[in-house]
């Protein structure tokens, strides 16, 4: 059993950089791999970004490919995403996620209760 808590989100201009922060307690926080999903209004939830429990594995959406970067601090039991270039189509709500590993997609079992980001043309 793994508790998420997201902090970081926020009303940024287009352009702007934004960084996320999940917090996790339970397990050693290595064991999982880690996801941010994010939902826009009326659009179904979609995997953004997911990283390795050591994080030599990474993915990315192509919609945040070159944008977003995925990484995490296993002594801090912290996982970020710093999201730079920020379209008003990055505007949703972003959630942390853990599974086990290896793999990265597939389902998450853990889930954070979100954090809203919006970005202004």
């Amino acid at each position: 059993q793994v508790h998420l808590v997201e902090s970081g989100g926020g009303l940024v201009q287009a352009g702007g950089s934004l960084r996320l922060s999940c917090a996790a307690s339970g397990r050693p926080f290595r064991t999982y791999v880690m996801g941010w999903f994010r939902q826009a209004p009326g659009k179904e939830r979609a995997l953004a970004a997911a990283i390795s429990g050591i994080g030599g594995s990474t993915y990315y959406a192509d919609s945040v490919k070159g944008r977003f970067t995925i990484s995490r601090d296993n002594a801090k039991n912290t996982l970020y995403l710093q999201m730079n270039s920020l379209k008003p189509e990055d505007t949703a709500v972003y959630y942390c996620a853990a599974k086990g590993g290896p793999s990265l997609g597939g389902r998450y079992d853990y889930w954070g209760q979100g954090t809203q980001v919006t970005v202004s043309s």
